[in-house]
């Protein structure tokens, strides 16, 4: 069908426009009927203006305009007027003009919305992913989007002026489960056999470097079969790079250029750079996990020497089966209502901690059910060491030293919230450095990487291997942004002598090893380059910048907490023809 193309856009008209002929397309937000004289308001993605129908003017045209509806999507042609100073509407960049219609298309009637496109009107998270083209339409869902393509395009350019360049990589490869499940894919051709959808870019980034494309660049899609939560979707995108011939501070500094540039175009904001750095000992020793939020101090101390000093038992106790006991001090919550100290022992308890002890800070003297265990002279200085001021409440964690740190961390970023510390306007960036090798897993009973197997040793002889393999440091590293990890990186392991070393100590033996990674060890076989790289979560990255609470509303079609997008209904069954050209036949429980 032939209509009226727009002259303008909905957001672009102003008082210096009056008297211009136009043409706006867009979708019917909102109607009101003033005795006759009918009042729209127009939207597309760059705003909304008003539009006035006067059936004195234009009888015919307001006749016909009466039948308009929410989200009629409609091209209207008129003049624009300029607003009497008492009708401007200043909350709205086009609230000093509106349009005048002499003509009006009808391009296409809209079924009463299941939920208004309002920014103000809050509809059920499951109503609104089943009618996300409705959800997308909303101002607010838009802006994200925008914002995450400026993003993108913004890092994008500031790494190709940097001599990166752009390489896709296969989205059908090959299973190697060496971290969450994988999605597959079963391969009709070869029966019984199974593409993997990449959990990252990660080894045919490291063959690019081995071919001698030294800065590797991709916006890539992910894939990874686990558990949902706020901030995780089955499939997600990445800032990926990789480079050839340096080490870590190098690949920091391109990393802190792009994300510079993200803030700068995105925001309008200049990120300070160099970021800090924090070796991941002390982001434990201090805040008790490796993702600190660093907008706010309430810091973790050490209490096992006063621990070791006092008569409490239960400390005591804990000390001798190797465990440690810390704790922090929480300003004005000494004044607290028992109700309310109690609880905080409900919130470390959620992380593993079996309980937690609590002294008051008074002017002269700490108290407290467990006050009496300590000598007056270890309470003095235990005060000074914690920096604990009068009607501050101090709070201890016993026991495993992985215990205590997660559920002490994790109480300082409740208090951090509670305590209104963590301004949202403020951006915190950290690198978390010197992270281990290897990791315990204490379910399976086992030493696991604690990146991923493919990251370099901070020492190559691997000295530690295989008594004490904890001692070992990486040559890894996180990036952190207000206590969230925007990802991860390092440089890499270019040897196949120290790489097969890694596989056999984490159990993967030269068949194994062969079977899943022969093509990366035999590409380390022809001079592999010392290289390393970065991947930076995207969607972790823009639901930061807008402070949003998770990534759903930065991503066009998100799926739910059970991987199902209820706009499309997938994942779905198939025919059973389609599933016998596969050899697979299915087997429900």
């Amino acid at each position: 069908m032939s209509f009226p193309r727009r002259t303008h856009t909905c957001g672009a008209l102003r008082p210096s426009d009056a008297g211009a002929r136009v043409v706006l397309d867009g979708w019917v937000a909102s109607r009101r009927d003033h005795g006759g004289v009918l009042f729209i308001d127009l939207r597309d993605r760059y705003g909304t203006t008003q539009v006035v129908f006067h059936p004195e003017r234009a009888e015919e045209v307001a006749s016909r305009a009466q039948a308009l509806r929410a989200e009629w999507c409609v091209a209207v042609t008129g003049i624009v007027r300029e607003r009497p100073a008492g009708a401007v509407n200043r909350d709205r960049p086009t609230g000093g003009i509106e349009v005048e219609a002499t003509e009006l298309a009808v391009l296409s009637e809209s079924a009463v919305p299941p939920f208004e496109v309002d920014d103000r009107v809050e509809a059920a998270l499951e109503l609104r992913l089943k009618h996300r083209v409705l959800d997308l339409r909303r101002p607010t869902i838009q802006r994200n989007l925008l914002l995450r393509s400026r993003v993108l395009l913004a890092i994008r350019n500031a790494l190709a002026a940097r001599g990166f360049v752009e390489v896709e990589t296969p989205i059908l490869t090959k299973a190697t489960p060496e971290g969450a499940r994988d999605y597959l894919v079963p391969s009709r051709v070869n029966p019984g056999t199974f593409y993997a959808l990449p959990q990252s870019p990660q080894l045919f980034k490291q063959l690019l470097m081995c071919a001698g494309l030294d800065r590797y660049l991709q916006i890539a899609r992910c894939f990874r079969d686990e558990d949902l939560r706020a901030d995780r979707q089955p499939e997600f995108t990445q800032i990926d790079l990789e480079m050839a011939f340096v080490e870590e501070e190098e690949i920091r500094a391109e990393l802190e250029v792009a994300i510079g540039a993200a803030f700068r175009e995105g925001l309008g904001l200049a990120v300070p750079t160099p970021f800090e750095r924090l070796p991941h000992a002390a982001a434990m020793a201090r805040y008790g996990l490796d993702k600190p939020d660093l907008r706010f101090d309430l810091p973790l101390h050490d209490a096992t020497p006063f621990a070791a000093a006092s008569s409490f038992q239960v400390f005591r106790s804990v000390l001798e089966t190797g465990g440690i006991v810390k704790g922090m001090a929480i300003p004005g919550g000494g004044a607290w209502p028992r109700k309310e100290i109690d609880a905080l022992g409900t919130k470390v308890a959620e992380f593993g901690a079996k309980g937690l002890a609590t002294l008051k800070v008074e002017e002269a003297d700490l108290t407290g059910a467990i006050a009496k265990f300590f000598e007056p002279a270890l309470r003095a200085r235990m005060r000074e060491a914690f920096g604990a001021k009068a009607g501050d409440l101090l709070a201890f964690v016993a026991g495993p030293p992985a215990v205590v740190n997660r559920s002490l961390g994790e109480l300082r970023n409740a208090m951090g919230e509670r305590l209104r510390l963590r301004d949202p306007k403020t951006f915190r960036f950290c690198w978390v450095t010197d992270f281990p090798l290897f990791e315990w897993n204490p379910s399976e009973k086992r030493w696991d990487s604690a990146h991923h197997p493919f990251t370099a040793p901070a020492d190559w002889t691997l000295k530690g291997l295989p008594g004490d393999p904890g001692s070992i440091l990486s040559r890894s590293f996180d990036l952190v942004l207000n206590g969230v990890e925007l990802g991860s990186g390092g440089v890499r392991i270019h040897r196949r002598d120290v790489q097969e070393k890694v596989f056999s100590f984490l159990g993967i033996g030269p068949q194994a090893a062969r079977e899943k990674f022969g093509f990366l060890l035999d590409a380390l076989e022809y001079g592999a380059p010392p290289h390393g790289g970065f991947a930076v979560g995207v969607d972790r990255l823009v639901q930061l910048m807008l402070g949003l609470e998770g990534i759903r509303d930065v991503m066009a079609f998100p799926k739910t907490a059970s991987a199902t997008c209820l706009l499309t209904g997938a994942p779905s069954a198939v025919p059973p023809e389609q599933l016998a050209e596969l050899h697979i036949r299915p087997v429900l429980p």
